[in-house]
């Protein structure tokens, strides 16, 4: 029996997981930002882009961490992570580990796959049948 054949059944439990520790490391960035738990020090119009990210990892982050709404959360997740790489990381260099991108990055690509991995057997789509 092959490692594969030992570990495939799990998969989707651990795709659940993922989900839910990079949703609730996602939305701390928000709660950071918007109620200052844990306190970042921030200060910033309300209508910058930053402020604007902190509402999207913040309520994003949540249904993310929930599994409710996944895929659309995952993608404006995803969109923001992107957008916020290249408005705020890359013109200072073009390396990530440089520019202090690599989290935008990874957060970028981990929610892209949820939209089309979806949220696993854990998660409140599957509990509703939302995600079929």
């Amino acid at each position: 029996m092959a490692l594969r054949d030992t570990l495939n059944p799990y998969a989707p439990r651990v795709l659940s997981l993922v989900r839910i520790v990079s949703g609730l490391i996602f939305m701390a960035h928000g709660t950071g930002k918007h109620l200052n738990f844990p306190p970042l020090g921030m200060d910033m119009p309300a209508t910058s882009p930053g402020a604007i990210a902190g509402w999207i990892e913040l309520i994003a982050g949540a249904l993310i961490a929930l599994g409710l709404f996944t895929r659309p959360a995952a993608f404006i997740a995803s969109g923001t992570m992107a957008a916020a790489y290249f408005m705020a990381h890359a013109p200072s260099s073009f390396f990530p580990v440089l520019n202090q991108g690599d989290a935008a990055i990874l957060y970028c690509f981990i929610f892209f796959y949820f939209v089309f991995a979806g949220p696993g057997p854990w998660s409140l789509d599957a509990k509703l049948g939302k995600d079929r």
